[in-house]
């Protein structure tokens, strides 16, 4: 049987680079950048008052001259003005430009001002505070962001701010979800007592949609003609296929061999893991990979987690992610020689440690107790006891 670790290497060498396109800057955020961003002029691009405040030359404190006459007004936006003798200063916000002929700011809060004169209260001015200079953070030229990683709020800040309009960002995987049974009715459906609404596929949905990845969905009956049909319709109009349902030894699992006879190649079938152990990997020779879920909720859950989301960050060129250990809170016991996802609830001790602590539902058809947890916590199948201390890495959804 297929190790995690050796699933998880299969699954990650079927890396495929979908391309790039241009997406406005507004509607980039959670996408992949695939450009570097430049900065268009310096950051910033004048020397900029950070205290509302007076402005003045350093000159005069150096000369000893601690009352200024003010010569003018100016707000952020407006054309800067200057002095020309040193007693002189002029009132300035937040944000506004400065004259060359200006290079110290003081706040008001450190100010008494009277009949247009400004007297200052304190002594230990120094040349240059309160003022942002032009080019402090960024020259023009210069990486704002680099290619390769999310587009978070930051970065729409900063693609407004060098006037990037359009962002060059990795495309996006073409992904269908397919449910399967006939035991499963629309979540609009009244079912009999022997069926149960459809959650799987709207569950992948929602934690797909968390990741930018819009997919469609397509549920399938259990009928081995129409099941072969739909997924060589998918075959060819998607570049990833997720299934949920009909993956096991069921007289009624017809997706197995549906995807033989449409030769998806089978790179691996079950994994020594729980939940999850019915997972199905393949390719198809055009380049279609097909990840076929158990159809138990928290199976379908754990491996679109563990494995899936792996990938989409790897084929979309995101640098892998540490690895997140938390420490186990209570001894925990398993005897299958499985590798076993333990569902956890997160929380910080006062110590900063992050602790784990076992939510025990009742196997992979319980979806009710994912509410109740943040993570599965990943414990080895060479190891049956698991003890309070112990650390083992956790992934969070």
């Amino acid at each position: 049987m297929t190790t995690v670790a050796q699933a998880e290497k299969i699954v990650l060498a079927q890396l495929k680079d979908h391309g790039t396109e241009t997406v406005p800057f507004e509607q980039a955020l959670g996408r992949v950048l695939a450009e570097y961003l430049l900065a268009d002029r310096d950051l910033p691009p004048f020397n900029r008052v950070t205290m509302d405040g007076i402005a003045i030359s350093y000159k005069a404190i150096e000369a000893g001259i601690s009352t200024f006459h003010i010569k003018a007004t100016q707000a952020a936006g407006d054309e800067p003005m200057g002095i020309e003798d040193d007693d002189l200063c002029i009132e300035i916000m937040t944000g506004a430009a400065l004259h060359p002929s200006l290079d110290t700011v003081i706040r008001y809060e450190d100010l008494e001002i009277r009949n247009r004169l400004a007297a200052l209260t304190i002594h230990n001015i120094k040349k240059g505070q309160n003022v942002h200079f032009k080019g402090k953070d960024k020259h023009a030229g210069d990486v704002v962001a680099a290619a390769n990683q999310k587009v978070t709020p930051a970065i729409i800040s900063l693609a407004a701010s060098v006037g990037k309009g359009g962002l060059l960002v990795k495309k996006l995987p073409r992904v269908v979800i397919i449910s399967s049974g006939d035991e499963l009715v629309d979540v609009n459906d009244t079912p009999t007592t022997y069926q149960i609404r459809r959650s799987n596929n709207y569950t992948i949905k929602a934690a797909l949609t968390n990741h930018g990845l819009h997919a469609d969905m397509l549920h399938i009956p259990d009928n081995p003609e129409v099941t072969k049909e739909q997924i060589a319709n998918c075959l060819q109009n998607y570049d990833v296929i997720l299934l949920s349902g009909g993956i096991s030894m069921g007289k009624f699992d017809y997706i197995p061999k549906a995807l033989e006879e449409l030769q998806v190649n089978k790179l691996f079938h079950k994994v020594a893991q729980r939940p999850g152990k019915p997972f199905w990997f393949g390719r198809h020779d055009n380049g279609v990979l097909v990840f076929a879920f158990p159809g138990n909720p928290v199976a379908t859950f754990m491996c679109l987690h563990r494995y899936f989301l792996l990938w989409l960050d790897a084929t979309l060129g995101l640098p892998a992610k540490a690895p997140v250990y938390a420490v186990l809170d209570s001894d925990f016991s398993f005897q299958p020689q499985l590798q076993y996802f333990l569902q956890v609830k997160l929380n910080f001790n006062n110590r900063g440690q992050l602790m784990a602590t076992p939510i025990e539902g009742n196997g992979s058809g319980d979806f009710a107790n994912l509410a109740d947890t943040d993570a599965f916590m990943e414990l080895p199948l060479e190891r049956n006891e698991f003890k309070k201390g112990d650390a083992y890495q956790v992934w969070i959804f």
